[in-house]
């Protein structure tokens, strides 16, 4: 197996090592004023899944602030602006030239990452990023979660395959470095339809992944629905060997971002056995080892986000 790391990706792009930085645009969603929805996705958090992002506010300020947060973990002297929270397209295209542009500028921003839905990209948006593409690289991450219908309806996703298919057309013609979001564990799915959520990006001819174990977070309906009923969930072992079993599906050249997910301490519920990163990194990268995977996944995960 080969386990192409978003660290080693960033190396050999950068020629240095770079550092995340989550921002806030100061944007909501669809699924949340009421366009699509009012309640969210069912496991989205009230921090619309932007916990450890900066607080709203004037963007240069944001970076300031973030890179002071981050000043005693890395020796980065240049970053990736991360606008993480909520829907980051989800604005006129005034407002997010303007809010795009003021990060993308500066020179210790190496990068722009955006954070979105695949129905939040009309034509206006994306000729913005492909303008900005030509400044510096620009990463649009999309929050697909599952290829399942059935799935998708019951944690309202508010959106079909089909438009995730044709984001993925449009941001590919215009040469955005494309990411796919994917939730690991999510309740009624087997590990079949898991891996089958994994082949359908992989074939899509995306650049990037991020595998997320499902967190059940304190103020979601995901919550509520699990201190009423508990479903099963991924055990450390099941989880580490899903993964393996996702990495062997990887195409070579497609970037790897994340193979778990730091959920916000207080607000977790379960598993509880996430909340210990070294132990879970401890427990994939030995998992790893036995089935000979080239890279280890610690490397992968020195960042996180």
């Amino acid at each position: 197996m080969h386990y192409y790391s978003l660290n080693k990706y960033l190396k050999n792009t950068f020629g240095e090592p770079i550092y995340k930085l989550s921002l806030s645009g100061g944007m909501t969603c669809p699924n949340r004023d009421g366009k699509i929805g009012r309640r969210g996705c069912i496991f989205c958090s009230e921090g619309g899944s932007g916990e450890f992002a900066a607080k709203p506010g004037d963007i240069n300020e944001q970076i300031e602030q973030a890179k002071s947060l981050i000043g005693g973990k890395t020796k980065a002297k240049r970053f990736i602006a991360y606008f993480q929270p909520y829907t980051n397209t989800y604005a006129d295209v005034a407002y997010l030239e303007k809010l795009f542009t003021s990060a993308i500028q500066r020179e210790d921003i190496a990068a722009l990452s955006i954070a979105t839905r695949p129905d939040c990209l009309e034509r206006e948006k994306i000729e913005l990023l492909q303008r900005l593409n030509k400044i510096k690289p620009v990463f649009v991450e999309l929050g697909l979660q599952t290829i399942k219908e059935s799935t998708a309806k019951y944690i309202r996703r508010g959106y079909s395959l089909e438009v995730y298919d044709e984001a993925v057309r449009n941001l590919k013609a215009v040469g955005v470095n494309i990411v796919v979001h994917l939730i690991l564990g999510l309740p009624g799915e087997s590990r079949e339809d898991m891996l089958n959520s994994l082949r359908y990006v992989a074939k899509s001819g995306v650049h990037g992944v991020k595998l997320q174990l499902l967190h059940i977070l304190k103020g979601t309906d995901l919550a509520a629905e699990y201190d009423k009923d508990p479903f099963p969930l991924l055990s450390l072992d099941e989880y580490a060997e899903l993964i393996c079993d996702c990495i062997e599906l990887i195409p070579k050249d497609m970037v790897i971002h994340r193979i778990t997910g730091d959920g916000d301490k207080k607000l977790l519920i379960a598993p509880m056995w996430s909340a210990n990163k070294k132990l879970v990194l401890n427990t994939i990268n030995k998992r790893l080892r036995e089935r000979k995977v080239v890279q280890g996944a610690l490397e992968e995960d020195k960042m996180p986000l």
